[in-house]
């Protein structure tokens, strides 16, 4: 895999999609937008902007499993997503463990003073920020 320029990450969800941002040369991640349609068409269309305005050289996708890590019912869905995420747009595709980042995202926003309404607007982006800053932190995957 490369090791510089833009990574995108995505938060699948039948509902929303967090997006995450980060460079690989920082190993960083931060949390971009959160797109909220449940239209295939719609999100994918959003999809295609973020890609067009940032040029990520890999998309990470959350691969959602049990605590266990057995599937669950939307364990295909995002295999699916990463399948279609590659092949429309021609980009790498990585799935990472996503267990316990809406969690993590929770905690971390509540330790930030953002609750209720707020937080639920923000809580995919967050996820997909862990989901990224996990691809990082993993030694074999990033580099």
């Amino acid at each position: 895999m490369r090791s510089s320029g833009t990574v995108l990450a995505f938060d699948f969800g039948e509902r929303r999609i967090g997006v995450a941002i980060g460079e690989y040369e920082l190993r960083l991640a931060h949390p971009l937008t959160t797109i909220d349609a449940v239209m295939t068409n719609m999100r994918f269309d959003a999809i295609a902007r973020l890609i067009d305005e940032w040029r990520p050289v890999l998309l990470v996708v959350g691969l959602s499993v049990h605590a266990d890590g057995t599937e669950q019912s939307l364990t295909p869905l995002c295999e699916r997503f990463s399948r279609r995420l590659q092949g429309r747009f021609k980009l790498p595709v990585a799935l990472v463990d996503e267990r316990y980042t809406t969690i993590t995202a929770r905690s971390a926003l509540q330790e930030a003073g953002i609750i209720g309404p707020k937080q639920r607007t923000m809580i995919d982006q967050v996820a997909a920020q862990h989901i990224l800053q996990s691809f990082f932190d993993t030694p074999d995957a990033s580099s």
